[in-house]
């Protein structure tokens, strides 16, 4: 290696440990952490926007109608993901701890908890479908709304195999396996894709063979799962009899972290739905304009996504060892490289933009409005998305979920919807209107938690 090349992997080395090492971890450990769940992410994003090219291909009624049901859809599951969130938190902090025997326990009581929340919204939802999109939607046009059924109904049945995929994803990013629950989400997303594939793009079965993809994905997917937990993972030590025993205190724990949770993302979500509401009153372009902008959002966001994700055990085993110094430093270190995985995104993503715009087969009137809507994001993402989304997660787990509960519901209700309906309805700016206020809301909320972290408070709450 000459002179100059050894100097550069010297520098870095140095940078790596500065911003990135640690006395509970060093950066190796963290990228063993990040980079699995970075490309689980990526393979998500892609998977997404596959399927809503392959779904856009059935019409505008059937993606206007995937899109209003998906924020519904958003709403319920965010419960599940809460749940198996304060699941991953507890697991991460015993891992830190050195208490093999509770974090085995706090995984089974995880997906125990989520299990049977999710066969009880399950059945309510299939009952109540029709009122359900009848009041939300019931502005939307006939076909859209015939779709909808359809498409709900599925999801529902869907709702316990995700929940339990999730719980056991999250407890095996609790104890760092990053790899194993990249392979499952591999396996998962893979098999959507296939049979969208033979149903959608073969069959021409429009929603229903979207709705049979989703189902059979997510029951291989939680097949796959448990049976990867039971008879080859290690590490967590997972013993059928823990779930389907209730543990109070750790069930306690759990939904210390989840039932605030969860009630910020079912308001949060409740919000985004309560937009969508909006959305729906500027007619069916403006709802596959605005599907296909979310759609695109997300390529910029794999990076931020996978450091939210990640975030949860790097801080979660740093609580869990008693070492603040390492979380506050890590906190930092994920803020700033959110930023720069959001510049590399924009760099690449943006001049390809008509490319992948293309993919979804919009109709040529709504291309200019939806390149707009892409532009805003790009400008503000850089800058505000991961004070607003990394940072809540890294409060989170430290046991901090009241406060970012408190802060994202309050931010959501007054400038999302209250703003986003000022701008979008009353003054006239339609969907840009929305995603101005969006955008708003997110700096907002970024204040609110860059001032709680400069304080003390948000780690001094004992989880374990």
């Amino acid at each position: 290696m000459s002179e100059l090349g050894s100097g550069l992997v010297k520098r870095k080395e140095k940078l790596l440990h500065k911003y990135l090492s640690g006395n509970a971890m060093d950066y190796k450990q963290v990228f063993a952490i990040l980079i699995p769940i970075f490309v689980d992410q990526a393979f998500i994003v892609i998977m997404s926007i596959i399927n809503t090219a392959m779904i856009s291909s059935s019409g505008v009624a059937a993606i206007s109608a995937v899109s209003m049901v998906d924020s519904l859809n958003m709403f319920i599951i965010s419960l599940f993901i809460a749940v198996a969130t304060g699941g991953t938190v507890i697991v991460a902090q015993y891992k830190g701890s050195g208490n093999p025997q509770k974090v085995s326990e706090a995984a089974a009581q995880s997906i125990l908890a989520v299990s049977v929340i999710s066969i009880v919204v399950s059945i309510l939802v299939i009952i109540f479908h029709q009122p359900l999109l009848q009041i939300l939607f019931g502005k939307a046009e006939a076909e859209v709304f015939r779709n909808a059924e359809i498409y709900l109904v599925g999801i529902a049945i869907s709702f316990p195999f995700f929940a339990v995929y999730q719980a056991i994803v999250g407890a095996l990013r609790g104890v760092a396996e990053t790899r194993a629950s990249l392979m499952l989400s591999v396996i998962m997303n893979l098999t959507a894709v296939l049979l969208n594939v033979i149903f959608i793009v073969g069959f021409k079965m429009g929603i229903m063979g979207l709705v049979i993809s989703i189902i059979a994905s997510r029951v291989i997917g939680v097949a796959v799962s448990l049976l990867y937990l039971i008879k080859f993972n290690q590490t967590l030590r997972f013993r059928m009899k823990h779930a389907l025993r209730v543990n109070v205190e750790l069930l306690k724990k759990i939904m210390y972290i989840g039932v605030p949770f969860a009630a910020e993302q079912l308001f949060f979500n409740g919000g985004k739905l309560l937009t969508q509401t909006f959305i729906v009153q500027l007619g069916t372009f403006a709802i596959t304009a605005n599907a296909i902008g979310n759609s695109i959002s997300l390529l910029y966001q794999i990076g931020g996504m996978a450091l939210s994700v990640g975030i949860v055990t790097v801080v979660g085993q740093c609580i869990g060892s008693r070492n603040v110094a390492d979380a506050k430093k890590f906190i930092y270190s994920f803020l700033g490289l959110g930023g720069i995985l959001f510049l590399i995104a924009t760099a690449i993503i943006l001049p390809l933009y008509p490319v992948i715009v293309s993919f979804y087969s919009p109709p040529p009137q709504i291309i200019p409005e939806i390149f707009q809507l892409v532009l805003l994001i790009t400008i503000a993402q850089p800058f505000l998305w991961c004070v607003s989304f990394v940072l809540p997660s890294a409060l989170r787990s430290a046991g901090d979920s009241k406060y970012t509960s408190v802060v994202s519901l309050m931010t959501m209700w007054i400038l999302r919807i209250g703003l986003g309906y000022v701008l979008g309805i009353t003054l006239g700016y339609g969907l840009m209107g929305i995603w101005i206020a969006m955008v708003t809301e997110w700096a907002a909320r970024g204040a609110f938690f860059l001032w709680r972290l400069r304080g003390d408070k948000w780690y001094k709450h004992k989880l374990i």
